[in-house]
């Protein structure tokens, strides 16, 4: 039985997943092009995730910079377990949420700050991005930061439900609920 959860776990880890392993095995030796590289390689994820939690550009950013300082200081310390992006968006969660503590933070996310993940999609014009913006605003702040985290960042519903500690059935039922929502107001038109 230990052998083919083992076998499970190798055969589920990603290229993605082996590099990152290797530029955080740099990093706890020091390497600061490693950093440099990993930094590079999931800065979108790490603050696409910040974002989500934090609703605030600016802290977001905040709290992206703060990740790869503490994956310097911490890296020697890391035990790769398969999935070193959880182990980062670990980092990444665990300082928003001592960020949300510290000022503590109840304001929603304006609109304006959503243009940031909506502009790093190439194929999304600046009409499209209005009406995308005007339709996220309509979403439980719930709803949205699922779908950011599903469909601007990636992330697969079962990594979305470990990230905000939510049932996979709540986030699949909140994602499809969400999308369904953005159906109706994109073909009614009902963006007033």
């Amino acid at each position: 039985m230990e052998m083919s959860v083992n076998a499970k776990n190798e055969s589920a880890r990603s290229p993605d997943d082996d590099i990152l392993d290797i530029y955080i095995s740099r990093i706890a030796n020091n390497d600061k092009d490693a950093l440099a590289e990993l930094y590079y390689k999931t800065r979108e994820s790490v603050y696409g995730f910040a974002l989500s939690i934090l609703k605030n550009m600016q802290d977001a950013e905040d709290v992206l910079h703060d990740t790869y300082l503490r994956i310097f200081s911490s890296a020697a310390g890391y035990k790769s377990m398969g999935k070193p992006l959880a182990w980062i968006l670990t980092i990444t969660r665990n300082l928003c949420l001592m960020k949300l503590r510290d000022r503590q933070k109840t304001a929603d996310q304006p609109p304006e700050d959503w243009h940031s993940p909506l502009d790093k999609l190439p194929l999304v014009t600046p009409e499209d991005r209005l009406v995308l913006t005007a339709c996220l605003e309509k979403l439980s702040d719930e709803e949205r930061q699922i779908i950011m985290l599903r469909t601007v960042s990636g992330f697969k519903h079962r990594e979305v439900a470990e990230m905000l500690s939510l049932p996979l059935s709540t986030v699949l039922s909140k994602y499809h609920r969400g999308i369904k929502k953005l159906r109706v107001l994109l073909k009614e038109g009902e963006l007033k």
